[in-house]
């Protein structure tokens, strides 16, 4: 048989052509793997195949071959990921508010890259991107890496931090002047990713927006605050502060009917004891950032939810209340 043109990218093709064309629920025969490398200006015989496909396995590409009535039909198996985890990357990439809509694109059209041609397909069945709120700061991926690279190499960060106005324009934060932070951990809560830093001047942990993050720079700087991080689980941080708005953190006691058991869990974690009141509520004592959203929190719930201590977060309560009140003019 004559030799084609391209018989050095002969294995590479093949890889392709297996990797592309095949999966558990898609084969392919010896003619066609043939007539595929044809495509590509490669010829080959059936016993050099025989070979390639046992060699693809060094590639870390294993393939199987089942017989079927006169013929074998080849396939490949045991992926790095499987078709279900896939689908649970592109519905996390999709939701991400921090990612911008074409960064996410481009991130699914390469996951698709991972999976067979008809497997690829039911990715784009999943993939509703168009019309989700999205970050519009396309440089969040390397003010991420940037932060990681920061703390790995025990540096502080500089950088910029803006706020909307009403006429849709960035408005940088505190005049322009650069922030200066020790970076220790990236929490994501509420589909938004936030730095949890110290700020050494202020003397306190505090958190920010990545995306609302610009022209951010290492520092030459040392990190500071380790003894406040040592004890600082960042979880637990995201889960009391809500909606990772700030606050003094202050043991608060809720009245919760019992329908509401699933919605406190899920807020706060099985650890949390769930102590019966009366035969249709339970109290809970739970470690929380007093402010205004969790207020709200609590208000969203109405009678399901009640503040009974400690009397200073009761009284914010009700003057939070009455603020609303007298909002609407009541």
């Amino acid at each position: 048989m004559p030799k084609g043109t391209n018989q050095k990218f002969k294995l590479y093709r093949l890889a392709q052509i297996m990797l592309s064309k095949t999966d558990d629920d898609h084969y392919i025969t010896m003619p066609e793997i043939i007539e595929s490398l044809a495509e590509y200006e490669i010829t080959a015989d059936r016993k050099s195949i025989y070979n390639d496909l046992r060699d693809l396995e060094v590639l870390g590409i294993e393939v199987e071959g089942e017989p079927v009535g006169n013929r074998y039909h080849y396939h490949v198996v045991n992926r790095p990921f499987e078709l279900p985890e896939l689908k649970l990357l592109v519905d996390a990439i999709q939701s991400s508010k921090f990612i911008t809509e074409r960064k996410s694109n481009a991130l699914i059209k390469k996951l698709e890259k991972l999976v067979s041609r008809n497997e690829a397909m039911k990715l784009q069945r999943q993939v509703y991107v168009s019309g989700r709120i999205k970050t519009m700061n396309e440089s969040i991926y390397y003010t991420v890496d940037a932060i990681h690279n920061a703390i790995s190499e025990n540096r502080k960060i500089r950088f910029q931090y803006f706020q909307w106005n009403v006429k849709k324009e960035m408005e940088l934060r505190h005049g322009g002047a650069y922030y200066h932070i020790s970076p220790w951990g990236l929490s994501w809560d509420d589909e938004n990713y936030y730095l949890v830093g110290y700020d050494s001047k202020a003397g306190q942990i505090r958190h920010y927006r990545v995306d609302k993050m610009l022209h951010l720079q290492m520092s030459d700087e040392k990190r500071e605050g380790k003894e406040f991080f040592k004890k600082l689980d960042m979880a637990d941080y995201a889960k009391k502060s809500f909606g990772m708005f700030g606050g003094e953190e202050k043991k608060v006691r809720l009245l919760v009917e019992n329908r509401f058991a699933g919605i406190i869990i899920d807020r706060f974690g099985k650890d949390v004891m769930l102590i019966p009141a009366d035969e249709d509520h339970f109290t809970v004592n739970v470690d929380v950032r007093v402010s205004s959203q969790f207020f709200g929190w609590v208000f969203s719930l109405r009678e399901g939810v009640k503040i009974t201590a400690p009397d200073e977060v009761v009284e914010q309560m009700k003057r939070e209340i009455s603020r609303m009140a007298e909002q609407y003019g009541g």
